[in-house]
């Protein structure tokens, strides 16, 4: 691209296709536009991308280059577009992360809130069950914490299906008429228990 004649012949190849008119080109102005991303988003990746953007943006556009304005200002008008473009989309990227990021921590937060208030609730409900009755406290650990149904339980202690569910009944309302009376309480009790 020393003269115009010869910048303009090698513009008209380019809008024919000639890929060695394109090269010719690349070669001529990769340095240039390159020192001119690093500018504007100071990360070599980052730049390489711009004059890699802005080549196959005048290859995909080649056909609708006007050869006879300055070629060199529409090159470097598309690497000013393409790094503010850049910029604008690591803000955003930035942003998001960010906001990401704060969900993490108030899910963490949240997270280790409801392992607390849980292992509290826990502790609280094993205090509950010391005071049962021994028999009753039998039973219900039996059903709660072995799993064995209400049938298995009266067949093993030797007593009625009905005696057992009366056990388990009175057990529940003992804790749940001893638990605080918050909202969130009573919902983990009837998950945990009913």
């Amino acid at each position: 691209m020393v003269n115009v004649k010869t910048n303009t012949e090698l513009l008209l190849q380019l809008k024919e296709g000639d890929i060695v008119a394109f090269d010719t080109i690349y070669g001529y102005y990769c340095i240039k536009l390159y020192a001119f991303a690093i500018r504007y988003v100071k990360i070599e990746t980052d730049a390489e991308d711009i004059v890699q953007e802005v080549f196959i943006k005048i290859w995909q556009n080649r056909k609708n280059i006007n050869v006879y304005s300055s070629f060199e200002s529409y090159l470097f008008t598309i690497a000013y577009h393409s790094a503010i473009n850049l910029l604008n989309k690591k803000v955003h990227e930035k942003r998001y992360f960010e906001y990401l990021y704060s969900i993490q921590k108030m899910e963490d937060t949240s997270e280790l809130t409801d392992e607390i208030f849980f292992n509290e609730l826990n502790r609280k409900i094993q205090l509950l069950l010391k005071e049962l009755p021994p028999r009753q406290k039998e039973i219900f650990s039996l059903s709660r914490e072995k799993g064995l149904s209400h049938e298995e339980i009266a067949q093993k202690l030797g007593i009625s299906v009905n005696t057992v569910n009366n056990h388990i009944v009175t057990a529940l309302n003992f804790i749940r008429r001893n638990l605080d009376n918050g909202m969130i309480a009573n919902i983990l009790f009837a998950y945990l228990f009913l």
